[in-house]
């Protein structure tokens, strides 16, 4: 066992040793555990301190020590594997990176990517060896996931602007998150629904009947989780500033700071006269791109997942007086939700996603 010294170690870089640090860290054939030393050094480098590193690279701070204790003593070579008991390998480093090659180029035939048995078709090796290399270094080609970066020119101060007023609002003022939940559809499943058993969930029916939508606005009171909403047949301007009416009656006193997306119909001349009239209300629109910073989505995904997929409704009316009945009993024992990140926390995190000019990212 490596005992790690409770005083970090100072790094201090030759050009060689940064040089194969950052071809370690770019090179797509490296294993992921290989490039999380190298991150690792290179930001102990800089003079990060290990609780930073194991915050940025979500990794334990022992393991930061570990890694940055063996490379002051004996650098690039401390950050290789030590040699391990068992049969020895029988699957070389060219094989290897032949199969990792293969795996980052489409298929020949067409297909979108590889499988396991494709591939060890294409390579000539067992499909047990080809899933072990993918799983040693991370591969899943089977699998996808969506991103969006902010494009917005104002990012940082709408961030600024939006993260001050959850973790320090105004004094005597207060801040509601308001959005619309479009399209909300009353569906009647085909066949009734089975209810839970013991060792059975609760079947459905893959089809369903429309009866027709809804679209919800609700504004959520950070400071104690609680919410208003309202129903409307259509999502325009004239149903927006109708809510914003409703937001003016329920807080009669004092100044109100609403968190918003940047949607159209929150900023029609119709909307803006009316803000005109009314000074104790000011807008803060969350970055283009970035609607997740306004808490009222959570609450909108809790809805979702406790009520609405899951429900069966053969109109629009009984959809709307079901969400009332959800709201009233969520305002009873209302959960206000906390905001832990910081501005710069936030900026660094998507900095640190957004594509350089130039690259891939």
């Amino acid at each position: 066992m490596v005992d790690v010294p409770r005083v970090a170690a100072p790094i201090e870089l030759s050009a060689e040793e940064r040089t194969e640090l950052r071809r370690l860290v770019r090179m797509p054939s490296t294993p992921n555990q290989q490039a999380l030393r190298a991150r690792i050094v290179l930001r102990a480098s800089e003079g990060a301190s290990n609780t930073a590193i194991a915050e940025e690279l979500d990794l334990s701070l022992p393991t930061v020590g570990l890694w940055r204790s063996q490379f002051a003593r004996d650098g690039l070579e401390g950050l290789a594997d030590r040699p391990r008991s068992g049969r020895p390998r029988t699957i070389d480093d060219e094989t290897v990176q032949r199969v990792l090659a293969k795996t980052l180029e489409r298929p020949p035939g067409g297909e979108t990517h590889w499988s396991v048995r494709r591939l060890a078709k294409e390579t000539g090796l067992a499909p047990s060896t080809v899933a072990r290399i993918w799983k040693t270094h991370r591969l899943q080609p089977h699998r996808t996931r969506t991103f969006k970066y902010s494009r917005d020119p104002e990012l940082a101060a709408k961030v600024i602007d939006i993260v001050g007023l959850y973790l320090n609002p105004p004094e005597g003022a207060l801040v509601l998150c308001v959005d619309e939940k479009t399209q909300v559809q009353a569906l009647n499943r085909t066949q009734p629904i089975l209810p839970l058993r013991p060792g059975l969930p609760e079947g459905r029916t893959h089809d369903y009947k429309r009866n027709g939508t809804t679209n919800l606005y609700a504004a959520l009171e950070i400071a104690n989780g609680q919410v208003l909403t309202d129903c409307q047949p259509r999502h325009r301007a004239q149903e927006f500033l109708a809510f914003l009416k409703q937001i003016d009656r329920a807080y009669p006193e004092g100044e109100l700071h609403l968190v918003l997306d940047n949607s159209s119909t929150h900023t029609t001349p119709e909307v803006n006269s009316w803000l005109d009239r009314h000074r104790r209300v000011h807008f803060h629109f969350t970055p283009t791109g970035a609607s997740w910073m306004n808490m009222v989505e959570t609450w909108f995904s809790i809805l979702t997942r406790q009520h609405i997929r899951r429900g069966s409704h053969d109109s629009v009316p009984e959809l709307i007086n079901a969400i009332d009945t959800y709201v009233t009993n969520w305002n009873q024992h209302p959960k206000p939700f906390t905001w832990t990140k910081t501005a710069d926390q936030v900026l660094a995190k998507a900095v640190k996603q957004q594509p350089t000019s130039g690259t891939e990212h």
